[in-house]
């Protein structure tokens, strides 16, 4: 997606419309004055409302417009009251839905900035979303992605305290997908943590009927302990556990992949 006119643009255009049209005495549209949203628009609000917030680079990158381009657009939404941008630490700037956002969105999440100790977390689990949407069997098995805030949302008010993945890849079951029917919890792991507990991450999620797989997506600090404790389960476990390394795009900009 991209091209097309910035959000000043086509306010400057809407204007002078409106105004040639009052000066022709043509009665004013029902909707002049109101944020029409496209496919794009929809999809980038729904991007930042399911993942608690997005950063502007990782927005860009899912809309396919450039950083100049994305500022028009998410200045339009804030014009708009959908959504509200500021920046929250180190690197580029973030947005985030307003009440009437969600609500344009059909969604009941709280509307509120991302917690800033979640923000590496954050950005991790969308920069490998948009990673693996972007892969051919993704594509080709017209698999789709349902993430935490959706996971906890159909949990049952007593369900406990148990982890919950941090996405789910879901695969139709289509005749010729490759995983057809399938579904696979995804962990995304910046730091590491103590194997025993990372075997107890891995075997719960494993225990849980639907999933066939689970998939590591890591950084390198996390992947000796999560490949260390993925090694040591079971032989029937051990083959339903993936473990790969998260795209570069996962980390803030200029933090180093070591560790």
């Amino acid at each position: 997606m991209g091209g097309g006119l910035s959000g000043r643009d086509e306010l400057a255009v809407r204007m002078l419309a409106q105004a040639a049209d009052a000066g022709r005495g043509v009665p004013r549209r029902s909707d002049a004055g109101r944020v029409r949203l496209s496919e794009r628009d929809i999809y980038g609000l729904l991007l930042c409302a399911e993942h608690y917030a997005s950063p502007y680079d990782l927005l860009a990158a899912a809309l396919g417009v450039q950083p100049a381009r994305l500022r028009g657009i998410v200045a339009r939404w804030r014009k708009a009251g959908l959504a509200v941008t500021g920046t929250l630490g180190p690197g580029p700037a973030w947005c985030w839905l307003t009440a009437a956002g969600m609500a344009a969105c059909g969604l009941g999440y709280p509307a509120r900035p991302p917690a800033l100790s979640r923000l590496a977390h954050i950005r991790a689990v969308l920069a490998a979303r948009l990673w693996l949407e972007s892969g051919r069997a993704y594509r080709d098995g017209r698999a789709w992605w349902r993430g935490e805030r959706n996971i906890r949302a159909a949990l049952a008010s007593n369900a406990g305290a148990a982890h919950l993945a941090d996405a789910e890849i879901v695969w139709p079951s289509l005749e010729t997908g490759a995983y057809a029917g399938q579904v696979w919890a995804v962990e995304v792991e910046l730091t590491p943590k103590p194997v025993a507990r990372t075997v107890r991450i891995m075997s719960g999620l494993l225990a849980r009927p639907g999933y066939a797989q689970v998939v590591y997506l890591t950084a390198p600090a996390a992947r000796p302990v999560v490949a260390r404790a993925a090694a040591g389960l079971p032989g029937p476990h051990r083959g339903r556990v993936a473990v790969r390394d998260l795209p570069a795009a996962a980390l803030l900009p200029g933090v180093a992949r070591c560790g």
